[in-house]
């Protein structure tokens, strides 16, 4: 008698399990969110980008495991249904992994520049679309946005784009974020380079490739820098001049070693 009453429990709990497991089975896989992406982003961005915002471009391509997972749910996230800021954030994320994601693809380099058409050419999957990263910058970001910070919140994988952010951006705390990116890269002496001794200040190209952008905005070069220096604010009256752009790969090996060389 006892048997047969485990015997009985045994099935039950079989005919339990085979339910259950036809439940999830039922309910397919795990629908891609703008949560679900931005969390793996920052996951990503700590264990492979620097407090510098160097990235392990070796490392990745050793374990791609979580950059692989990434651009697959960048690829075919539903971005019509996001909120129109949670839009705002998963392109700039989006513009950010998958400009490391090739970079990855052709390692090793030391410049992007080694990648004939890496941003008006080669076309990647974001959001259902292919794209390219200029087509991501200009038609998702700049035309619908008319927002100039985003300008220090995209990285393009060189040392002269403001420091990448460890963490990834997120809808309902981007404008902060973006004020606090555009901070820190207008702040940076050696992205804003002030010299009272001759009285210029050297801005960085893109003030001048996306002078409309900042125009637009209502406040351009000095004037837009200011908004973000309350305390070391750039005298008016200073020269302004454009340094070149360094396209050397934003890498923490070639990091490394410069810093043995200069040693």
């Amino acid at each position: 008698m006892k048997s047969l009453y485990t015997l009985g429990k045994f099935w039950a709990v079989l005919l339990l399990c085979l339910a259950i497991g036809n439940t999830v089975l039922a309910a397919g896989p795990t629908p891609i969110t703008a949560a679900s992406i931005t969390a793996q982003t920052t996951v990503f961005l700590q264990k492979f980008v620097n407090k510098d915002g160097k990235v392990n471009y070796a490392a990745i391509q050793r374990s791609p495991q979580l950059l692989d997972a990434l651009m697959s749910d960048i690829a075919e996230f539903d971005v019509k249904k996001a909120e129109m800021a949670d839009q705002y954030a998963f392109y700039l994320n989006a513009y950010n992994i998958l400009v490391i994601g090739e970079i990855v693809r052709n390692y090793p380099l030391t410049s992007v520049q080694s990648m004939p058409g890496f941003f008006n050419r080669t076309r990647m999957r974001v959001g259902g679309e292919q794209l390219t990263l200029d087509q991501i910058e200009t038609d998702k970001l700049r035309k619908i946005y008319d927002d100039p910070r985003l300008h220090f919140a995209l990285v393009c994988g060189t040392t002269s784009c403001p420091r990448l952010n460890r963490a990834a951006y997120v809808g309902k705390d981007l404008f902060v974020q973006l004020n606090n990116q555009t901070k820190f890269a207008l702040l940076d002496p050696n992205y804003v380079k002030v010299d009272d001794a001759t009285k210029m200040v050297r801005l960085p190209e893109i003030f001048q490739w996306y002078e409309g952008d900042f125009n637009a905005s209502g406040k351009s070069g000095v004037m837009y820098v200011n908004q973000f220096r309350k305390e070391h604010r750039v005298p008016t009256w200073y020269a302004v001049e454009y340094y070149s752009y360094n396209w050397t790969l934003n890498d923490q090996k070639l990091s490394d070693a410069e810093t043995v060389a200069s040693k």
